[in-house]
């Protein structure tokens, strides 16, 4: 964790070994940055906005369980934590995971303030366990994602029609229209083309500036039917998860921003990908009614993403097949307080969301975290996780 003075870190580690924390470090931010025996020593700081704040460092082990049984607890660990930072006016910056013996051996003691040895933190008797999830909806009508080798040459037409040559294309597409793409090895699935052509657009999902560029080549592929339905609506959801990377930013740096006192801004790359989309929404939306269920689905919540109040978008989601208690309809009612801009159903869906979907309530513990940056950040994953659902039941998707 990360905090504005010494006094302030060295509380904080005193809370931490408190907790149970075997070994607790304090050390002031870049300590490396003047080590001389560090690859760090005399470089830039990369984080130049905590010069002069103070980071603490601990260990804590626990045992006894399978990691899968202690995931519940470990999780009101984490946002346990993060309030001790906040209380000190910091925030938590990470954490890791390893075997404990490993971990150790490698914790770095310089600044050690705090050693327990052989300590364990003390676990519940019984262990928390994880929310019953409601019934998922019915399934959807899984669509055919082509073959690969079909789907390289309709992507590759609708390349050619667009840039003409590789020269003219983003930096994102052009390896498409590339003389050396067209010797190389074939694609043994469809989903692993579409995995090399996302990570091509948004590394890592990390907008940049070449996904703003290539945001059109997306849209017209989703728009294109020679492209097969099932990777039209994999496409969709490549382009929902590029439209919330700048909530997703806000809500993982909410802590960040209010210790440092700042008002956050968006990227530039984040907002222009959002933008663009935005911009193809029309065209998008045009085709509604030849979509299927869950490719409306998809596009009801691009459209909220986008910060738009298409009312097609918002009167289709009424016919979805949603029924009442499944973990869809909590998703559906979300899309739909977005669409109207319902502060008031925002809160009503994201608690009951939180009250069966653990990684939700930990976002939301943060008290900095902006309702709709919260909403805006979960919506994409949650409505790929529902859409994806027919691919993964009849295993006919692979992904890198």
């Amino acid at each position: 964790m990360s905090l504005p003075s010494e006094a302030a870190a060295r509380t904080a580690a005193a809370e931490l070994s408190g907790m149970g924390h075997r070994l607790t470090a304090v050390r002031v931010h870049d300590h490396f940055r003047c080590v001389p025996s560090s690859f760090w020593y005399g470089k830039p700081s990369m984080d130049p906005e905590l010069e002069g704040w103070w980071q603490v460092f601990s260990l804590a082990v626990y045992s006894g369980y399978e990691r899968i049984a202690l995931e519940p607890f470990l999780r009101s660990e984490r946002i346990r934590v993060a309030q001790v930072a906040r209380t000190h006016a910091g925030f938590q910056q990470g954490c890791s995971e390893g075997g404990a013996a490993t971990l150790e051996e490698i914790f770095t003691r310089v600044g050690l303030v705090h050693e327990q040895a052989g300590a364990d933190v003390a676990l519940p008797i019984p262990l928390p366990e994880d929310p019953v999830r409601p019934p998922a909806g019915p399934p959807w009508k899984s669509p055919e994602v082509g073959e690969p080798a079909a789907l390289v040459q309709a992507v590759l037409a609708v390349a050619e029609r667009m840039y003409g040559g590789a020269e003219d294309a983003p930096e994102a597409v052009g390896w498409l229209l590339d003389e050396e793409f067209a010797f190389g090895e074939p694609y043994e699935s469809t989903g692993e083309f579409l995995g090399y052509l996302a990570d091509a657009v948004a590394h890592q999902g990390t907008c940049t500036d070449a996904t703003v560029e290539a945001v059109p080549f997306l849209a017209e592929l989703v728009r294109d039917d020679s492209v097969a339905p099932g990777s039209r609506l994999i496409l969709l959801s490549d382009l929902l998860r590029m439209a919330a990377t700048g909530p997703a930013a806000a809500v993982s740096s909410a802590d960040r921003i209010t210790a440092l006192g700042g008002v956050r801004v968006e990227s530039a790359a984040d907002y222009l990908t959002r933008r663009a989309i935005g911009s193809e929404l029309p065209m998008l939306l045009s085709r509604w009614e030849d979509e299927n269920d869950a490719a409306r689905f998809a596009l009801a919540a691009l459209t909220a993403l986008c910060g738009s109040h298409d009312q097609r978008a918002l009167s289709g989601l009424a016919a979805l097949p949603a029924p009442a208690g499944s973990s869809r309809a909590d998703v559906v009612s979300l899309v739909a307080a977005l669409l109207r801009d319902d502060r008031e159903g925002l809160l009503t869906v994201l608690d009951r969301l939180s009250s069966w979907l653990p990684r939700i309530a930990e976002k939301a513990a943060g008290p900095s975290v902006e309702l709709r940056s919260l909403a805006l950040a979960v919506l994409a994953d949650l409505v790929v996780e529902d859409v994806m659902s027919g691919f993964a039941a009849e295993g006919d998707l692979s992904c890198p």
